[in-house]
């Protein structure tokens, strides 16, 4: 877990910047901020060593790659025992075309954002890794028309 950091204006700047542009250079972002490179390095490195930031990664484009399905399906579990919990946690994320796992309270156990090639093989997807699995009661799946991302992380390095 992340420790909680007190971020100073500096901090604050540097991550709205990299929100806008993760691929940017030290170079850039010192001359951004108005600070020195060696001193962009070194917060960096502590934002990163805290877990404020977790990990830099590419936005993919599913419909550019051929996947012209996404879906959100919700999972509730047979049994709420802890081994059977966690056996899914693990598992979940490794299965083909899973993006993102959230494991939620409320009436669902589990939601799954999922990406497919097309209909058939979502369906081919629930069947072989979900509809079957013995820890798994009941799923639901949503269709996903059209996804954008928010800026929620502004409110929070404002």
């Amino acid at each position: 877990m992340a420790q909680v950091l007190n971020l100073d204006r500096t901090d604050r700047a540097l991550l709205r910047a990299l929100t806008a542009n993760a691929r940017a250079s030290g170079a850039a972002l010192a001359s951004t901020l108005g600070i020195a490179e060696s001193t962009v390095s070194l917060r960096l490195r502590r934002l990163q060593t805290s877990g404020v930031i977790r990990r830099y990664r590419v936005d993919l484009n599913p419909m550019a790659l051929g996947a012209t399905v996404q879906a959100l399906i919700a999972i509730r579990l047979v049994k709420h025992a802890r081994e059977e919990i966690e056996a899914f946690r693990r598992a979940a994320p490794s299965l083909p075309g899973v993006l993102s796992l959230f494991h939620m309270a409320g009436a669902d156990d589990f939601l799954l954002h999922v990406i497919a090639r097309d209909a058939a093989e979502l369906r081919e997807f629930v069947l072989a890794h979900l509809t079957g699995h013995p820890a798994v009661a009941h799923t639901e799946t949503n269709l996903i028309f059209e996804h954008a991302d928010g800026d929620g992380w502004q409110q929070l390095i404002s």
